[in-house]
């Protein structure tokens, strides 16, 4: 297992004293969580997303979803209380996280952003999440994300079609 230089992920992990395991795979451009959990011979409902979101009023917002899922933007914005939620564009994200696209962790966001996980997530014994860099995931306890990271969560997870 080839060590992976410190992200601002894996510093914060240190620095608040979580045990994570380091999954490293070849990056593929668009390939997601079906590359990543193939790679790693993972099930890809452990593998979560990190996605950058903004609200209608423009406010940014990070939605950490089950890789074989979708986010329904209709039950999240409901339950958040907001008009609409949209992804951002690749550029806002970046601006917004401080990591690139296909790297972006929830831990070290470079703006502090509400955190939103859906619930069923948490009931997972191990998930892999990005550990701040393409092709980078941590293993952790998804108990980190409610106790520590102090995402809220939500039900607004629907299945994903299948690609053609």
């Amino acid at each position: 297992m080839t060590h992976v230089s410190a992200t601002p992920a894996t510093e914060w992990l240190k620095r608040h004293q979580i045990i994570f395991t380091e999954h490293v795979y070849d990056y593929v451009e668009h390939g997601g969580t079906t590359e990543s959990s193939r790679q790693l011979g993972v099930d890809k409902h452990h593998v979560v997303k990190t996605l950058v979101m903004q609200d209608d009023q423009g406010k940014g917002l990070v939605v950490l979803m089950h890789g074989d899922c979708k986010v329904s933007t209709k039950n999240l914005a409901r339950q958040i209380i907001v008009k609409k939620i949209e992804p951002c564009t690749p550029e806002v994200a970046q601006r917004n996280s401080g990591y690139m696209v296909g790297g972006t962790s929830p831990f070290g966001l470079r703006k502090p952003m509400p955190i939103y996980v859906e619930r069923s997530v948490l009931a997972l014994s191990k998930i892999y999440i990005n550990g701040g860099r393409r092709g980078f995931l941590v293993g952790i306890d998804p108990q980190v994300l409610t106790e520590v990271l102090k995402a809220q969560p939500v039900d607004c997870a629907m299945p994903q079609t299948p690609n053609r």
